[in-house]
């Protein structure tokens, strides 16, 4: 019981760091890294009380998170690396 307490002082700690980060941020793409870092976190969070309780529902659904939380980062991404959004064809007939 003692170890899920220290897990979860140091896991409020790091959600605090990212909660700074995402309000701070400089640019949108150190509020990205930070959006992704929490929902690492809550899967990792969700992974270990999986393993706590026994349960293995909670580990389905820290999977299926992990997942969208990939593919949410990799839409992002896309979105904020403005050049990638024309297409390679635009490119060649502008050259000839």
């Amino acid at each position: 019981m003692i170890d899920l307490v220290i897990f979860s002082v140091l896991f409020a700690a790091l959600a605090l760091v990212n909660l700074y980060r995402f309000v701070k941020g400089p640019t949108a793409p150190d509020r990205m890294c930070a959006v992704d870092a929490t929902d690492i976190m809550i899967s990792l969070a969700m992974v270990l009380f999986s393993l706590y309780s026994g349960r293995g529902i909670y580990l389905d659904i820290s999977i299926i998170s992990a997942m969208l939380g990939i593919i949410n980062t990799m839409l992002i991404g896309r979105y904020l690396d403005r050049r990638r959004w024309v297409y390679h064809d635009d490119d060649s007939k502008n050259n000839n």
